[in-house]
């Protein structure tokens, strides 16, 4: 159950009654240094174990990149009689789609914007209902094999999506790296993910669409319930950004969280003895507050999604 954890060490309280032949040992009486070696420890596993998984995926399955080829074909699609998996869209009434050397942003950027070209287009009288063909086909430019072909498909409004579409979906291509590479980019996602949750966890509290995309409990447990379910690769991927996450919220320098306890080492190191107890007591009220509004804000989201659409995992 990922309900969290605590270690309580010997001695870091000092009105804590301890026994004598422990005391030299107790957490107070260290120097600063090895008070944060101690308490960097959970972080650093955090850490430890989301570039592991994360390397481990890109050794074995290589590196996912979006493409803009086509995935699959919806069986009553617009498209059904005319496109194939496999093929390259090039354009789509004139927008640009796949070229060589694209980045997955570009690669992002074309697939919105293929899309808003399909969604132009309207059903007779302007009344869009559910299966309804548009007036005008849609100008498909696609590569098939050493084949370069233009077809005229007309799109047809699906309610799900709330937008007219061919019935198609992008599939993605997969590029394999080696130990030395993949070590560096998985730095780069952790990195990514690092400065998203810390930006993020500002934004709650100035953003109310931020807010909106924080999990507590209950949502981690049933995204990764569901993301196991039907695909071990993704779940592992969940459980990655959790151990970081984890990792990267646990080093904000507020007790009780282990930020907080190596800050005010730190602190002491700078000032040459050792801060006062009933100071650090005060300090950590902070703490206590940012940790009950994450809980109480991603709790409320969790409720609210179990309630109503759900997580949207697949």
């Amino acid at each position: 159950m990922p309900l969290g954890g605590y270690v309580k060490i010997t001695g870091m309280n000092p009105n804590e009654r301890i026994p004598p032949e422990v005391a030299p040992r107790a957490y107070y009486r260290q120097p600063p240094w090895k008070r944060i070696v101690v308490i960097f420890a959970g972080p650093f596993m955090n850490f430890l174990i989301a570039f592991g998984i994360i390397w481990a995926l890109l050794l074995t399955g290589g590196r996912e990149h979006p493409d803009i080829k086509v995935d699959t074909v919806a069986p009553k699609g617009a498209a059904t009689s005319q496109l194939r998996p496999g093929d390259r869209v090039l354009s789509i009434d004139g927008k640009p789609g796949w070229a060589p050397g694209l980045s997955d942003d570009q690669v992002a950027k074309r697939r919105l914007a293929l899309r808003a070209a399909v969604d132009r287009h309207r059903c007779a009288g302007g009344a869009r209902t559910a299966g309804c063909v548009a007036t005008t086909p849609a100008t498909v430019a696609v590569q098939r094999g050493e084949q370069r072909l233009t077809l005229r498909i007309r799109p047809r409004w699906t309610p799900e999506a709330g937008a007219m579409l061919l019935g198609i979906t992008y599939g993605t291509s997969t590029e394999d790296v080696g130990p030395v590479r993949g070590a560096r980019i998985t730095v780069n996602e952790m990195w990514d993910v690092t400065t998203a949750t810390v930006s993020g966890i500002v934004k709650v509290f100035y953003n109310p669409q931020a807010r909106k995309q924080v999990s507590g409990v209950v949502g981690t447990f049933e995204v990764t319930r569901e993301t196991i379910a039907f695909d071990t690769k993704r779940a592992l991927l969940i459980l990655a950004l959790i151990s970081l996450s984890l990792a990267v919220i646990n080093l904000f320098p507020f007790l009780p969280l282990d930020g907080g306890h190596i800050f005010w080492a730190l602190a002491e190191k700078v000032r040459g003895r050792p801060i006062p107890f009933s100071v650090m007591e005060r300090a950590s009220v902070v703490g206590f507050m940012l940790v009950l509004v994450l809980f109480v804000i991603g709790f409320t989201n969790d409720i609210g999604r179990l309630t109503g659409q759900g997580f949207n995992v697949r």
